[in-house]
């Protein structure tokens, strides 16, 4: 959770100044957004996809599945104040399901003093600004309803410094004087990690000696995770929400639990892990592990299902320097790399793959020149392509940009053209920012649009299982510098993906008359053909054979 931190008066300032953008009504449907497939502009690289024919969705009931980050505050607004809500976000469920969506990640929706909820006053409920418990025990409901699967943050290595756990602890060693701390005096001194003596990552309780670990920001107390009482708090919070009915949780900066110290972060996880599928056997879980493929796989051990694959995602991962001109065969070669060590660690780790989120840049803006398009397109169609449950950002299927402060790469969902028009929030971002692909409402009916092109990845993810959960290996005789072809088994299926990461157009000599083009993911107008064995591939394509 690598936050640059804005000061609560600042955030407080900036959301108090806020002027309602829908003039007080409330959305009961804005579908116009629903209907994405009806209408498309004739000459598409989207018709050119659909000419090959598809077999049925074979998705099956399973850990595996496409994740659509939501950051509430930002996504649609229900009610006209300009902040994002939960009955938004529940009447974007048909634009979010026709994508080809089966699960959302929310962030942090509790109360909490800040615009992204990351310190966490109530774990118990969800923050004025986003709603009531009703609307969202309704949002589950109609998720339940579409099949959509909800995971939720998770936040235990802190609360905030007005959570009541804390507060009270404050309240009680600035009014202790010389005398002696006694936990039967304050029952949640040994919540949190106090001492007389200064250390990095510690602030000093005013009119005190007395300093508390906040590794992040002093209003955010890291909690101590080695006392019993604290573990128990967090076994009731699982249970509350695991019985409200989400299917598991997003683990908040796992390598904080214990900084420094992977093996004690380790062993915690193995905690929440025990402790959490007791409560739900098939619950989900996925952490946040901030670091490189040769730490992050070996939290693996840990038993959690999923860590992200940060190897390949943000500005400088592995397929933003492929798109730049690095080796494709030695992208492929490392996919597979990553997934024997996490295999190493867990047989039955699930990969999670993505480009960007809430606290990255997005990947709209990896890219610059005249491909930039193409490539941004290719970049999520590779990360689509990778096993694992796969996680869009929400806006990066319309190539939203912000990077630089949080509060950019947490812009204002463009759902439509007219900035004041139904659903539109205002956010908290801290420039302008350049929306140069356009809105949802633009993109819909576009068939070359970035939008059109996730939506076509997504299906074939849906349509051919063994994309996500199959064996991969890296046929290197025909993959080079610009050509990588993986080949991915499950359950006796076999699928070879061929993908040119250049702007020239290849032929890849597959050799194999018994394949069959089974899907294609185009940036452009040119079209790609199979023929008597050979792949013609245009610039930034990605051909599947069966």
């Amino acid at each position: 959770m690598r936050k640059r931190i804005c000061a609560l008066l600042v955030a407080t300032l900036a959301i108090s100044m806020f002027a309602g953008c829908n003039n007080g009504k409330e959305i009961k449907d804005t579908n116009s957004t629903e209907k994405a497939s009806t209408k498309v502009e004739s000459s598409s690289a989207m018709q050119l996809m659909d000419q090959v024919s598809l077999p049925d969705n074979k998705k099956t009931d399973d850990k595996y599945r496409n994740y659509y980050e939501i950051f509430p505050y930002t996504f649609c607004d229900s009610n006209g104040d300009g902040i994002g809500d939960i009955n938004g976000i529940t009447s974007k469920l048909d634009y979010i399901s026709e994508m080809g969506i089966d699960a959302i990640w929310l962030t942090p929706i509790h109360e909490s003093m800040t615009y992204h909820k990351y310190d966490v006053v109530d774990y118990y409920s969800i923050d004025k600004q986003f709603g009531t418990m009703e609307d969202f025990e309704n949002f589950i409901a109609e998720c339940d309803k579409r099949g959509i699967k909800v995971i939720m943050d998770l936040v235990v290595n802190h609360t905030s410094s007005a959570n009541d756990w804390f507060y009270e602890t404050k309240e009680y060693l600035q009014e202790l004087g010389d005398k002696e701390p006694d936990v039967k005096d304050c029952k949640y001194l040994e919540y949190y990690n106090f001492t007389k003596e200064y250390e990095t990552g510690y602030t000093q309780i005013k009119g005190t000696d007395w300093y508390y670990e906040s590794r992040f920001w002093s209003e955010m107390p890291d909690l101590n995770l080695d006392n019993k009482a604290v573990r128990d708090e967090i076994t009731k919070i699982s249970k509350f929400w695991l019985d409200k009915g989400v299917a598991g949780f997003r683990l908040d900066a796992t390598t904080s639990y214990y900084t420094g110290n992977d093996d004690k972060n380790i062993e915690f996880l193995k905690w929440i892990n025990s402790m959490v599928k007791s409560q739900k056997e098939d619950a989900y879980l996925i952490g946040e592990c901030w670091v490189n493929s040769a730490v992050y796989t070996k939290y693996y051990s840990s038993g959690i299902d999923s860590f992200f694959n940060f190897d390949f995602a943000d500005n400088k991962g592995a397929v933003a320097s492929v798109m730049r001109g690095s080796s494709a065969k030695e992208l492929g070669k490392h996919i597979v790399d990553v997934e024997n060590n996490m295999k190493a660690n867990n047989e039955a780790f699930i990969g999670a793959a993505f480009t960007s989120n809430h606290d990255t840049g997005r990947s709209a803006g990896f890219y610059a020149g005249d491909y930039s398009e193409a490539m941004t397109k290719m970049g999520q169609g590779i990360t689509m392509m990778m096993g694992g449950c796969y996680y869009l950002y929400y806006g990066d299927e319309i190539g939203m940009k912000g990077s630089g402060d949080d509060e950019n790469k947490r812009a204002p969902m463009v759902w439509h053209d007219d900035s004041e028009a139904d659903g539109m929030c205002k956010g908290v971002t801290t420039k302008s920012i350049d929306m140069k692909y356009g809105s949802v409402d633009s993109q819909l009916e576009n068939g070359d649009s970035i939008y059109n092109y996730v939506r076509e990845g997504l299906k074939l993810r849906n349509v051919y299982p063994e994309i996500a959960r199959g064996t991969t290996t890296v046929n290197e005789s025909l993959s080079d510098d610009s050509i990588l072809v993986l080949e991915k088994d499950y359950n006796g299926e076999k699928i070879t993906i061929v993908m040119n990461t250049s702007a020239e157009k290849k032929e890849v000599k597959v050799g194999n008359d018994a394949l069959k083009l089974s899907g294609l993911l185009l940036t452009s107008t040119e079209n790609a053909t199979y023929e008597a064995g050979v792949a013609t591939m245009p610039a930034y394509s990605i051909m599947l054979l069966k």
